[in-house]
């Protein structure tokens, strides 16, 4: 079992890792629909940040992992992943 630390520590690394997936596709002609599936991705990403700052950790992880599987399927389409 991982403790809080480490689970903090694991969600900081997903923060970044979303910010870097985001870099790599703000480029692209999204349709407005995908526009706001990125909208909501950031907007799931500044939650799993409030989540973690009030330390319920595994909130935060449900916001930084929903936000990722939205940017991803967004990557799987225009073949980035």
């Amino acid at each position: 079992m991982i403790d809080n630390l480490e689970w903090k520590e694991k969600i900081l690394k997903d923060i970044d890792k979303l910010d870097t997936n985001l870099d790599e596709i703000k480029k692209l002609d999204f349709k407005e629909k995908e526009k706001e599936a990125i909208s909501r991705a950031k907007d799931y990403r500044e939650d799993c940040k409030y989540y973690l700052e009030k330390g319920d950790e595994i909130t935060s992880f449900e916001c930084i992992s929903y936000s990722h599987g939205l940017i991803d399927t967004l990557r799987i389409i225009y073949n980035i992943i």
